[in-house]
């Protein structure tokens, strides 16, 4: 998503000075504050990238390479403020540090360092909060309500597989959240002949995505999912032509991610479309800037599948799964 947003603002300037050859093309360059960022309550750190779109003659792609086309020189001004019924909190001024990890990804922008904003300060679950960052005589501002803490009502006890009809994950919509995203996480042990240690496998199950009808966390959430759509996707991760491996079944994990009212338009705003109309929208809620500012959450939950689900995966596979750790 931090590619997006600095590949729209790269796309929006070259745009606005493509069709004329009669003026200077940097002469009414401006600079635009890019930010993304989206406050977690429960995270011990919180984490905000505000970088700069750019312009320059030459290749827009060789330009990206460079950290100083994008990332502001020292540190800025940059701070979240926090009002919590009606009451200011303490101001919270963010730090920098340069994390040394960036994927190449797809991203056409410099790696793997990178300079990100920073604080380790609680954030309030209560609180609407605006970030501020002053450049000079500019303001950029944007606000947000923290999404809150929810829960995962069912499955109740242990997942079910074996079922010929439709199960379903079921959840308390996240108040102060509207896009709700669910990922199931299959675990599992692989001992190779030869071989004294087992290794440790996951199976990911992108289930699908719920937007709530409100923010308020009234609504009661769900995604159906079949029992058979499991073993054909676990039979995409496992190695079925090396025989005698011997596997064995884990813990099931269960995650929720919930995402703010603005960061849900700002997915749905920026999704890919097919549409042949050449205009694209974009949305932001970034003052004096463009970008994302806004909220998550995510609640996980750990399961055993069923026995009768266990039994199907040992006895009607011959992937060499075990019920139990047999060196």
């Amino acid at each position: 998503m931090r590619s997006i947003v600095h590949t729209l603002a790269v796309l929006v300037i070259l745009q606005m000075f493509s069709c004329s050859t009669e003026v200077d093309n940097y002469a009414d360059y401006k600079d635009i504050t890019i930010v993304y960022g989206l406050l977690e309550s429960k995270a011990d750190t919180n984490f905000i990238k505000i970088t700069k779109a750019f312009l320059g003659p030459g290749n827009a792609l060789l330009i990206a390479q460079n950290p100083d086309s994008s990332q502001y020189a020292g540190k800025l001004n940059a701070r979240l403020l926090g009002v919590k019924n009606g009451v200011s909190l303490p101001e919270i001024m963010l730090d920098t540090l340069t994390v040394h990890n960036k994927l190449a990804g797809d991203s056409i922008f410099y790696f793997p360092q990178q300079k990100v904003y920073y604080t380790t300060a609680a954030i309030d679950p209560e609180a609407t909060y605006t970030l501020r960052i002053l450049r000079g005589d500019k303001v950029v501002e944007a606000q947000t309500k923290v999404v809150k803490d929810f829960a995962i009502m069912e499955p109740v006890n242990r997942v079910n597989f074996a079922s010929t009809v439709a199960s379903a994950v079921k959840w308390k919509a996240a108040p102060n959240a509207r896009r709700h995203e669910a990922v199931m996480v299959f675990n599992f042990m692989e001992l190779w002949p030869g071989s004294a240690d087992t290794v440790h496998k996951t199976m990911t199950w992108n289930l699908g995505t719920v937007t709530s009808k409100n923010t308020n966390g009234s609504e009661t959430l769900e995604i159906a999912y079949q029992g058979d759509e499991f073993f054909r996707r676990l039979a995409a991760v496992i190695d079925q032509d090396t025989p005698n491996v011997k596997r064995f079944t884990g813990k099931i994990d269960i995650y929720i991610s919930a995402g703010g009212d603005d960061l849900t338009t700002y997915i749905e705003v920026n999704a890919p479309s097919n549409s042949i109309i050449q205009e694209v929208p974009q949305f932001s809620n970034i003052e004096n800037g463009i970008g994302i500012f806004s909220s998550r959450s995510t609640v996980k939950r750990t399961y055993l599948m069923t026995v009768q689900s266990e039994t199907k995966l040992v006895e009607a596979y011959p992937w060499g799964f075990l019920f139990k750790f047999v060196p």
